[in-house]
């Protein structure tokens, strides 16, 4: 089989692109011009140049193609909806104008958090509600899911929607920004740090991901994937700053966090300033945002491969060599 994979030198996406290049497929990497592709090149991705907000850059990008893993996105916590909106909005319908009569399944990656962050999203399935909730990550991801259904169902292409939870693993943002944010300061716990980390382990993501794109049954089909790590923040937390022999300071309620983001990103945002509290932030570590997978493992016969305490011995391990 021949891949697409956008975002390819992410977290996600390299992970990804090692895994369908090791079971034998052909995997070309859509990167950014900037972007370093030399450990993607090392595992024999095929490495193209473009920009989503540029589609005269993406002429091509799909030809001789089977299946899309769309996974560029503006990931950072902060920013306008403008830049939101190129990214996730523009950059989505311009692949999928370039993928239309080439390639067989379009797999849109989006996030738990398109069912609108700030209230709890503990047991909430696939078919719940989506709320706009006015964090610019979480509405364009509404947006972009509403338009791959709109394109795909009107141009008779499958399609497929995986909303990952919290993708945690060595090097992945759960794990470097924790680490760095400790290394700036007091970092607090947010309600006490009680909520669950509703993580993924980015191993069983890339399989479920995998198996989204094979399962006919997926066609047409939206899955969440979240281990059932009992994991909360608090335990976390002090696991991952414990390495480093740092520890949560302070505390902070959800409501005070929340309101605190609010205020910080409408101050600082709009200078180009990163708000040091965001509401996705606050949302994430704040609240039980255990959402229901149940229908990836009845469906798609997916089940978690590596256990918490595997996915922390990895990651300490990545943390022993980096952090020194």
């Amino acid at each position: 089989m021949r891949y697409l994979v956008t975002g390819a030198a992410g977290f996600i996406g390299f992970h990804l692109a090692k895994k369908l290049v090791e079971q034998g497929n052909t995997v070309r990497g859509l990167l950014l011009p900037q972007e370093n592709g030399a450990d993607l090149e090392a595992l024999g991705v095929e490495i193209r140049r473009g920009d989503l907000t540029r589609p005269d850059t993406l002429a091509g990008v799909a030809k001789d193609i089977d299946i899309v893993y769309h996974l560029a996105a503006r990931t950072l916590d902060w920013g306008t909806r403008k830049q939101f909106e190129a990214v996730m909005v523009d950059g989505t319908r311009n692949l999928l104008v370039e993928s239309e009569g080439l390639v067989s399944r379009f797999v849109y990656c989006s996030s738990l958090a398109a069912l609108g962050l700030g209230k709890p999203l503990v047991g909430l399935d696939e078919e719940a509600h989506r709320r706009e909730c006015g964090i610019p990550y979480c509405d364009t991801k509404i947006l972009a899911e509403d338009l791959v259904k709109e394109f795909c169902t009107r141009n008779f292409l499958a399609y497929t929607i995986v909303r990952p939870a919290n993708v945690f693993g060595p090097g992945s943002v759960w794990v470097r920004e924790i680490l760095d944010a400790f290394k700036r300061g007091p970092f607090p716990l947010i309600n006490k740090g009680r909520s669950p980390g509703a993580f993924v382990y980015i191993d069983n993501l890339v399989d479920g991901m995998i198996l989204a794109g094979h399962s006919k049954v997926a066609d047409g089909r939206t899955y969440h994937f979240r281990d059932d790590y009992p994991i909360t923040w608090a335990e976390y937390l002090n696991t991952v700053g414990g390495w480093i022999n740092k520890a949560p300071k302070g505390g902070l309620s959800f409501g005070m966090a929340w309101f605190l983001g609010s205020i910080c990103e409408r101050l600082l945002t709009r200078l180009g300033i990163r708000p040091p509290m965001t509401r996705l932030a606050a949302a994430i570590m704040g609240l039980d945002n255990s959402v229901d997978c149940s229908r990836a493992r009845q469906e798609l016969g997916w089940e978690s491969q590596v256990s918490q305490g595997e996915a922390l011995r990895r990651i300490q391990s990545w943390v022993a060599a980096s952090y020194r």
